[in-house]
Formats: structure tokens, C-alpha cells, sequence
């Protein structure tokens, strides 16, 4: 079960949870993974409502990987994601959310 006092979002990969958190190694993947992209011009798409189904796969790797699964980008797109795409999209806002909310601020 997922503690989002701890940053942590659940997410259901072929009706079975996962734990997905984004730590700083996840982080620094996502960033790298962005290429030109920041991760503040990711918030930023995010709170407009622009971000692709690329940024919102790139946050659920990232976030799966920093709680501790194994697979990678192209695992994702075999499996059915708790939701489907609104879902998968309001799991990576979370992620985004609760990596940048200070204690308190009830993200």
C-alpha cells in the first residue's frame, strides 16, 4: 500500500499495485530521460494541462523504478494501467505533486 506522506503513489499494473515514488535517482532519470526538458517545464505543462502521453509515461517509469520495479518504458506498454489513460495521467500528477510538496502542505 502506497504512503503519500512518503511521496508514494499507487499504481495498478495489470490489476496488481505497485508502489511508485519519485526519489532523487528517479528524479535525475526522469531529467535525463527528458532530454532538453527541465523538470520545472514538466510541472509547468503538468499545472496547464499540455503535458503528452510521453511525459506522463516518462513520470510513471520513473516513479515505478524509485519504488522499486524492474521494468522499463516499452513494459508499459503491454500492461493495463489501473485507470487506463486518465488514470495513468493522474498518477504521474500525483508523482509530481507529492515530489515537490513540503510536509504540511497536504499534496
Amino acid at each position: 500500500m502506497a504512503n503519500p506522506w512518503a511521496g508514494e503513489v499507487e499504481v495498478l499494473l495489470d490489476g496488481r499495485p505497485h508502489v511508485a515514488r519519485l526519489t532523487l535517482g528517479a528524479l535525475a532519470e526522469l531529467e535525463a530521460g527528458l532530454g532538453e526538458g527541465s523538470l520545472m517545464d514538466l510541472v509547468a505543462r503538468f499545472e496547464a494541462g499540455r503535458f503528452s502521453s510521453r511525459d506522463v509515461l516518462a513520470l510513471l517509469v520513473a516513479g515505478l523504478r524509485g519504488g522499486g520495479w524492474q521494468g522499463r518504458a516499452g513494459d508499459l506498454m503491454t500492461v493495463e494501467i489501473g485507470g487506463g489513460p486518465v488514470g495513468a495521467a493522474r498518477a504521474a500528477a500525483e508523482l509530481l505533486a507529492r515530489a515537490f510538496a513540503l510536509p504540511g502542505d497536504g499534496a
